[in-house]
């Protein structure tokens, strides 16, 4: 699992079958503190999360098919939850209460 802020909804008229009705949003990934961690990520909705939210991702296609409900679902990565807050060493790094990430505490 990771942690990513999304940046972005991804509309694809043409796709799999299995991703009919599906919700694409676009994830930039994050560490634990916030900073950016890697390329950006195109993953399944499952959490109902919007642009500007801080969401925690599934990312292994075993999960990720389980989640659909379909075995053979071209499908990796998954958003499973909107996060509230994070606390890294003690210190409050995100706060969606807030809107903010920096040192809260």
């Amino acid at each position: 699992m990771f942690l990513a802020d999304v940046i972005g909804t991804v509309v694809a008229p043409v796709q799999h079958p299995a991703l009919a009705g599906e919700r694409l949003l676009l994830l930039r990934v994050l560490k634990p503190d916030g900073s950016s961690a890697a390329k950006t990520r195109i993953a399944l909705d499952r959490a109902g999360a919007g642009v500007g939210e801080r969401v925690l991702v599934v990312d292994e296609g075993n999960s990720g098919r389980q989640l659909v409900a379909r075995a053979n679902a071209p499908v990796k990565t998954v958003i499973v939850g909107v996060v509230d807050y994070v606390e890294l060493d003690g210190r409050l790094v995100f706060d969606a209460l807030h809107c903010a990430d920096a040192d809260l505490v």
